[in-house]
Order: structure tokens, then sequence, then C-alpha cells
């Protein structure tokens, strides 16, 4: 027997009792695409208006025209179409006064399904009408719950793809996951590369959710347990969904040639549509992870270059190019300290290499002295902010517009007293600020062609001492709570 709740909803309105129960005798029996029927009875339009409230799944109403008033089932009608903004449910107007509702007049001017006159809704003609009547609903809830539920694919894509980070990423996919179709007991998700590197690793777990969280970034065969291992190697050698009562494998490829296994824990209740969703979501998702890994190596690529360059400055001072690299770490470091966002930390930490890139300008007699600058050279040497600053100004790409920036305000000093322009407290941009401090702090630590390695305790002194001197306050305390951590930055990467 069908439950009430997966039965279609009828709502029949009509002010005569005995209409509503003849109405109610030829359907209570029915049954319309393995569904029976719930019939719902109101004797005027405002009863009609609360048993509407009480259900917003109602697939038929069958109205008559005339009940409190010569007009109330079209009032009603224009009431569920224009206020209630429901233009799903499937509407038969039905009346026994056919004079004072013309049928032309009413299909013109109300939004409704049909129009019958109760004399011809014979016990036949009115299975007949519902039939088509639901049948209408049917397709028309399933094209706009295919609708919604690509907006959802839509909407969590995007949510998906602006996910810049891996980790991000992995946790992004799951979450949007249970917003398609509901994930009872926790799932675990797969994104594998068909190419023969691939095959011959172990399968990752790419994201998981509730019970499989701690599986993120392991072995699959070390950490499924066995019955869901079976079915996991039954989907993806098989290539096929797998059902089992207590959990099931969803499998798909895409056009990238990459399979996609999703696990769920709980009992599977997909229906044909919130399978196909998830079919769409999973072959977007595997898209945009490979498009994650590609612009996470143009990244890398655009760091490497920057590295290279700056290292090439550096080297002519005689100076290491993982200088560089760790200035850039470092003002990662405090950005992230600062409460920066991941994207603008990251910037940093690509931009500020190319501080020092304006000494390409400068000759090597002066680089390299060993001793005190003289006066003259002092200016020449001063003069690498502004060069670096005007070489850099010329790209028109946002991180190296950064970096001219940095080039620029890195020797600007907090008290005013530093060059080329001046600038003191906040007036000297939040990047030149950090790189000054990371640049400084990273030189005292290294050796050069003028002075040996400070010791921790007199680089920390001479922090302290330049205080709200030369360096901002807030940025000196931030680095001096992590300290362990900067110097973790200068062991990975030494000279």
């Amino acid at each position: 027997m069908t439950s009430k709740s997966e039965c279609w909803k009828i709502l029949v309105v009509d002010d005569e009792p005995g209409v509503r129960e003849i109405t109610r005798m030829v359907l209570e029996d029915m049954a319309f695409d393995g569904r029976g029927l719930e019939i719902l009875e109101a004797a005027s339009g405002s009863e009609a208006r609360q048993v509407l409230d009480d259900h917003d799944d109602i697939a038929l109403m069958i109205v008559d025209v005339v009940m409190e008033s010569d007009h109330a089932g079209l009032d009603l009608v224009r009431h569920v179409r224009e206020v209630r903004g429901n233009r799903l449910v499937r509407i038969i107007l039905r009346t026994g006064h056919p004079g004072q509702a013309p049928e032309r007049e009413v299909i013109r001017g109300y939004d409704i399904n049909d129009y019958k006159e109760k004399t011809e809704l014979t016990s036949s003609k009115l299975e007949t009408t519902v039939f088509v009547a639901l049948r209408g609903y049917r397709d028309i809830a399933t094209i706009e719950a295919a609708r919604r539920g690509l907006e959802r694919v839509v909407e969590a894509s995007v949510e998906i793809h602006s996910r810049r980070q891996s980790h991000e990423f992995a946790s992004a996919v799951l979450a949007q996951l249970a917003t398609l179709t509901g994930l009872p007991d926790g799932a675990l998700y797969c994104a594998i590369p068909r190419t023969d590197q691939a095959r011959d690793m172990p399968i990752q777990v790419t994201a998981a959710i509730g019970a499989f969280r701690a599986y993120v970034s392991g072995a699959i065969d070390d950490s499924l347990p066995e019955p869901m291992l079976r079915s996991f190697h039954a989907a993806y050698d098989g290539k096929h969904h797998v059902f089992e009562p207590d959990h099931y494998v969803l499998y798909f490829s895409d056009s990238r040639d990459s399979e996609n296994l999703l696990i769920v824990a709980g009992s599977p209740h997909l229906s044909d549509l919130d399978l196909h969703l998830v079919k769409v979501f999973c072959t977007n998702v595997g898209i945009a992870f490979e498009n994650l890994h590609l612009h996470r190596d143009l990244l890398d690529a655009q760091l490497e270059m920057i590295c290279l360059l700056a290292g090439a400055v550096e080297s002519r001072s005689r100076e290491t190019a993982n200088h560089v690299k760790r200035v850039g770490l470092l003002a990662h470091m405090l950005a992230s300290a600062l409460g920066l966002d991941a994207k603008t930390a990251e910037a940093l930490e690509f931009a500020a290499p190319l501080h020092d890139v304006g000494k390409i300008a400068v000759p090597d007699v002066i680089l390299n002295k060993p001793g005190p600058l003289t006066a003259e050279e002092t200016v020449i040497m001063r003069l690498h902010a502004e060069r670096g600053a005007q070489l850099l100004a010329q790209s028109h790409l946002p991180l190296i517009q950064l970096a001219a920036e940095i080039a620029q305000t890195h020797h600007e000093n907090w008290d005013g007293s530093g060059y080329p322009l001046g600038l003191a407290g906040e007036d000297i941009p939040l990047s030149g600020r950090i790189t000054a401090l990371a640049d400084v702090f990273d030189a005292l630590g290294s050796r050069r062609c003028y002075k040996a390695p400070w010791t921790q305790d007199r680089i920390i002194e001479l922090l302290q001492e330049q205080r709200g001197r030369k360096f901002e306050p807030r940025l000196v305390d931030l680095l001096l709570e992590r300290l362990d951590q900067a110097e973790a930055i200068r062991q990975s990467l030494p000279d």
C-alpha cells in the first residue's frame, strides 16, 4: 500500500458536500505512475487557502467556480498563481453555472489547465481528466526539479572553482555534494587520472567528510573497511556503480580522461535525477581538480622564474638565491600573522623576492665593496629602489605591479627617515613594511661580503631597538613571537 507521503495530492474545492463525496469515491482507488491519490477537501476558497498553507506539494486542484461568492473559485485561482506564485500545481475549474463564468473568458483570463461543466464530468471522464492533469504535473515537476538541480550544480561548481588550495578544494567538494543529494553518514571522493604513472601509484583519497574525514590524502587500500574496499575496487575495475545495503560507490569518467569515484556510507536513496546531478557534478569536479593543479604548476613556474631573476641579481652581490626565497616565505608568514587572506599572503610570497631587482643597475665595485660606502657610493646604491620600481612597473600583471611597489618602498622607515620617498608610518604600503622587516631579518642572520652572520640574540636586540623607528612595531612583535617558525624557514633553505 502506498503511504500518504508518496501519494499524489489532489485538492477538491466545492461547497456541495455531495460533489466532494462523489469525487472522492471516483478517485480514491485510482493510481498513477505507481502512486496512489490522497484526496484533500475544502468547502470554500478560504478553506482552500488554509489547506494550501498546510500542504505545499499539491499536484492538482479541482475547483468549483461559484462557492461563497459567484467568483470565489476564480479568486482562488488568481491567489494561487499570482499571490503564492505557484505555477506548478495543475488547476481544473469545474462549474455548474457555465453562464456565470463563460469558458472562453475564463480560459483567456485565468491561468488554468482545464475547464469542465459538472454535468460532463462522468466517472470515466473525471478519471481521464485527472490522469492527464497528473501527467502534466509529473513532467513539469521533473523539469523543474532538473532545473533546480542544475542550478545547485552550477552554484556548487562555482564554490568549488573558487578554491585555490588543494585542501580547500577537497573540503569544498563533498560539502557541495552534500547539498546536492545528502550524504547521511559520511562520504569519500577519489579523482584518478588515467595515466601510466597514476596506475602504478596507490589511489589517494582526494576528499572526505563525516566518518571518513581522517582518510584524506591517505591510500584508499589503507583506509576503507574491507566491505567498502571490495565495492570500491569492483566499481573501479568494472567501471560501474555498486550498491550495497549499507553503502554505495558511484563511478564516473569524464572527457578529460579522468575517473571519479564517490563512496557514500548509508542506504542508497538516489533518484535517477540525483544520480545524473552527481554525475554532472563529479565530471565538473574532475576537470576543476585538474585545472587546480595546472594553476598550481603555473604559479610554481612563475615563482621559480621570479626567484631565478632575483637570484641572478643576488649572485652579482655574492649573495645566494635562497635569500630571496626566504624573504618571500617570511613575508607570507608575517602577512598571515596579520590576518591577511591567503591570496594576498601568497602574492606577497611571490612578489617580495624581487625587492632588490634594481641592484642590477648598481656597478659591481659598489655592490660587492667589503667596507663602508662613501657618500657618493651610497647615493648610487640607494638608486636601486627606484630603478627596480621603474623596471617592474612596465608590467601590467598585478603580481609584478605589487613587486614594483615593494621594490620602491622596502627601504622606507616607520619614522620617515628612509628612502627614496621619505614616507612614514602607514603611508608606507603594507607590502613594503612587511618586506623591509623580512629582508633585514634574513640578511642579519646570513653571511655577507661585509659581515658574518649575527647571533639570534643580537638580531633580537636590533629589532627591539628599531621597533617604531625603522620597522612597524606590530610587525616586529609578530616576528618575535614566531622566531622558531622564522628560523625553520632559514634551516629549510640554507645558504
